[in-house]
């Protein structure tokens, strides 16, 4: 048995040779299906690629009528595919084809074609490799563009000239560097220049499918990989300006910044090796966006960024809108650590009561994801720093657990509510009960009464009274 059949061991790759037999056409598996499995890596879930040398679509009912539980076909007809799902796993049907495309549109115009054709349209090599499910030859590799030469040596190349194939999709520039970045791969150089090249086609590409990209770009081992692709070739100045405006040093009398851009994608490659939460890999991305635009010199403090934080936080949004990211409570979760990610620093430096109270208030159940972005972002390469900073921040995390354990404050609710105030003085909604309200937050905050109804009772009655209010 060769190595290519041992691909083809579940029985879904005998229903479709069967079902390819019925209607006298040729099919293939194609794609990350057979390029994962020469890979030996497993990608988590598993979708499977097959072209029809002919009607997908009328292979894939073909499929479903053979099969014992006889699935729901999903048909597209729009694109001529088809989908079912068979034990979990999703298996697309196309009928090959050849495309051409106008300038101003990655929208082909589609029409039917042999399996070279198919082959001929794929992005990379290593994605237009194939597996006969053909009687004939079954368990094949058909491989024009010698896809697995490219898997040994990890190169991304395209089929044909790269500058037809990312003008025609500029979608495939983004593909390409994700694939490099999750697979540590190295873009073929006359692939990486065409990228370059081209690089102003991405404006075509609609904001969700390059959030895709990004967002898988992100999720890899080393995402900084991915990102310094991005920039070199010109595309992260079209995605991502907030980012490139980052980069560079300056020096003025003799005093310089760091590279505020390099720090980042090293923060991102920190936090990257703790938590895979996509929305905290964001945060580690943008956490320095406002330093471009408050980057002032000052001839006594030399280099500042002042207000940074709240600039940045701001600029989420406007960054989330512009991506047609969710505007919901994934942006604000992103928003509010931008906002908070320099206040553990400073807390470092005096650990309090107080401000640890109100840092786990501002925080509430975002505490230990700020805590792990702010330990990312120790970039020093001084091991003697490095060991301080983490020691500093092992400081800040025990002194958070001691003070939640002894006053709740994570998710703080007002042991005193408006309703009790009303009640107890007879009043209206007015703003003497905001007053006492924010007074009952500030003593716990500030240690003066505990976070409990007892004692927020007794400084409430205390507080009317300065306000000349009287129990009912």
């Amino acid at each position: 048995m060769s190595i290519y059949k041992q691909a083809l061991a579940s029985e879904i790759f005998k229903y479709i040779s069967e079902a390819s037999s019925q209607l006298q056409s040729d099919s293939y598996v194609i794609g990350g299906f057979v390029r994962d499995f020469l890979l030996q890596r497993n990608s988590g879930a598993i979708d499977i690629d097959i072209v029809a040398v002919g009607s997908g679509i009328a292979l894939a009912e073909k499929v479903a009528s053979l099969l014992p539980n006889q699935p729901k076909v999903q048909v597209f007809k729009t694109y001529g595919t088809a989908m079912l799902r068979f034990q979990e796993v999703e298996i697309e049907f196309v009928g090959a084809r050849k495309e051409s495309y106008a300038r101003e549109s990655r929208n082909p115009i589609v029409e039917e074609g042999t399996l070279q054709d198919d082959q001929n349209r794929r992005d990379f090599t290593i994605n237009a490799m194939a597996l006969s499910l053909n009687s004939e030859n079954y368990g094949e590799l058909l491989d024009p563009f010698n896809g697995i030469e490219d898997l040994k040596k990890k190169i991304i190349r395209t089929p044909l000239d790269p500058d037809i194939t990312y003008s025609d999709d500029p979608l495939r520039m983004m593909r390409a560097i994700r694939f490099a970045t999750q697979l540590n791969f190295t873009i073929e150089q006359k692939s990486l220049k065409s990228i370059a090249k081209n690089a102003e086609r991405i404006d075509i590409i609609t904001r969700e499918r390059i959030v895709d990209e990004l967002n898988k770009i992100l999720l890899s081992d080393t995402p900084s990989v991915g990102f310094r692709l991005l920039e070199e070739t010109g595309l992260l100045k079209r995605i991502l300006p907030e980012l490139t405006a980052l980069k560079g040093v300056e020096e003025e009398k003799g005093q310089r910044h760091k590279d505020n851009f390099y720090h980042t994608l090293q923060v991102v490659d920190n936090i990257s090796e703790h938590t895979d939460n996509l929305w905290l890999r964001w945060t580690a991305l943008l956490h320095d966006i406002g330093k471009a635009p408050t980057k002032r010199f000052d001839k006594k403090l030399g280099w500042t960024f002042h207000g940074h934080e709240f600039k940045g936080s701001k600029m989420v949004y406007k960054l989330f809108k512009r991506l047609k990211m969710p505007l919901n409570e994934k942006m604000k979760y992103v928003q509010k650590l931008v906002l908070l990610s320099s206040r553990p620093v400073i807390l470092a430096e005096d650990v309090t009561d107080s401000a640890v109270r109100r840092l786990i208030f501002d925080a509430g159940e975002y505490i230990d994801d700020l805590m792990t972005h702010c330990e990312a972002d120790i970039t020093t390469k001084n091991p003697k720093k490095l060991n301080e900073y983490l020691n500093n921040f092992k400081m800040v995390r025990e002194k958070i657990a001691d003070v939640e354990a002894r006053d709740s404050i994570r998710n703080f609710q007002p042991p005193v509510t408006g309703e009790v105030i009303m009640k107890t003085f007879n009043l209206k909604p007015c703003r003497e009960i905001g007053q006492i309200k924010d007074a009952i937050k500030e003593a716990i905050l500030e240690g003066e009464i505990k976070n409990d109804y007892d004692e927020a009772y007794q400084f409430m009655l205390e507080k009317a009274k300065n306000l000349g209010l009287k129990k009912a």
